[in-house]
């Protein structure tokens, strides 16, 4: 039985290890964290539909457990070839060809100094309100509720001061999914959202956001948060121009929410040079065409899946597993 590696354990790696073993094909799922999942292990719930995460996340953990798939958790990979996989504890693991699910790096909104991440309270990221979420508590630092919020777009995405050019695409609508969230939880809060410009690409995506502002009264103000300082008593004070009226604008919150972006892994440089593979200008590693062959890298035998080649959301990069696992099928005659 032939035999693939499918580096990563994310959705995209897990759908695809589905599809190969539908196939008849031998799938090795390798991740290097303690359990299958990747990102979404920290989500509540997704957009548009609200659908919990972790219905999503248990039914494929489900499926490959019945599948009998072999997993290798807490294993790191240093490098590959179409023919085999290096870990970082000196395995070799031979295979027959490589799917590449390693998925994205979430933006570390530190580095945007400006907005004090990790030294002021009460500033936070999307990915610490999706814990909150889950943990059933939000509130500020002092355990209190807040009675106005800010999210601010774009932060690690579209911005060449910190070398990310790109578009994070699931950005905006992450934006406006936990505004609504916030408004459901704290009814009497002022919600506002700073963006440069909304792009609503997905199938519900634009209702979502037409909701957002008629039912929810939630407050879209065209501009970026220049910075964002402590108050005397806890809050946060934002700097900002609405670049719609031209207006300077400041004002103080009780959070200030900072939409991080998705950047490209670091080891993409090493897999790329170790394999022969192309990065393209973000980081992410190129396939060898975007229309034909968007989940084949160029190199034979060596196939991308899901986020590793440019941002997406959970239903595209499951679709990509499909889509990988029938390319890898073809190449070796499955």
């Amino acid at each position: 039985m032939k035999r693939v590696i499918i580096i990563g354990g994310g959705v995209a790696g897990m759908q695809t290890a589905l599809r190969l073993a539908a196939q008849g094909v031998e799938p090795v799922i390798v991740e290097k964290e303690a359990e299958l999942g990747g990102k979404l292990r920290g989500w509540y719930v997704l957009f548009p539909s609200f659908t919990p995460a972790a219905e999503v996340l248990t039914d494929l953990r489900r499926r490959v457990h019945e599948r009998n798939i072999e997993v290798l958790l807490n294993a790191e990979v240093k490098g590959f070839t179409a023919g085999g996989v290096l870990l970082a504890d000196g395995r070799m693991l031979p295979c027959d060809s490589v799917v590449v699910a390693s998925g994205f790096t979430l933006f570390d909104a530190a580095i945007k100094e400006e907005y004090g991440y990790g030294i002021y309270d009460n500033v936070l990221t999307t990915v610490d309100l999706e814990r909150m979420f889950n943990e059933g508590r939000v509130a500020k630092a002092d355990g209190s509720r807040p009675k106005r919020i800010a999210f601010l777009h774009c932060v690690g995405s579209r911005d060449e001061k910190v070398c990310q050019q790109h578009c994070s695409r699931v950005c905006c609508i992450t934006g406006v999914k936990q505004a609504m969230e916030m408004k459901r939880l704290f009814p009497d809060a002022d919600v506002f959202n700073f963006y440069m410009d909304i792009r609503m690409f997905g199938p519900g995506y634009e209702e979502m956001y037409r909701e957002a502002q008629q039912k929810y009264n939630i407050h879209f103000v065209r501009g970026r948060i220049s910075e964002a300082s402590p108050t005397i008593d806890g809050r946060v004070q934002i700097k900002a121009e609405d670049t719609l009226t031209g207006r300077p604008l400041r004002m103080s919150v009780d959070m200030l929410v900072l939409i991080v972006g998705m950047r490209a892994n670091d080891d993409n440089a090493a897999f790329a040079a170790g394999a022969g593979l192309r990065q393209s200008a973000s980081g992410f590693l190129a396939p060898r065409d975007l229309f034909l062959g968007n989940v084949r890298s160029g190199v034979e035998g060596i196939f991308y899946a899901g986020t590793v080649t440019a941002p997406k959301n959970i239903g595209e990069s499951i679709n990509e597993g499909i889509a990988a696992a029938d390319a890898a099928a073809e190449y070796l005659g499955a």
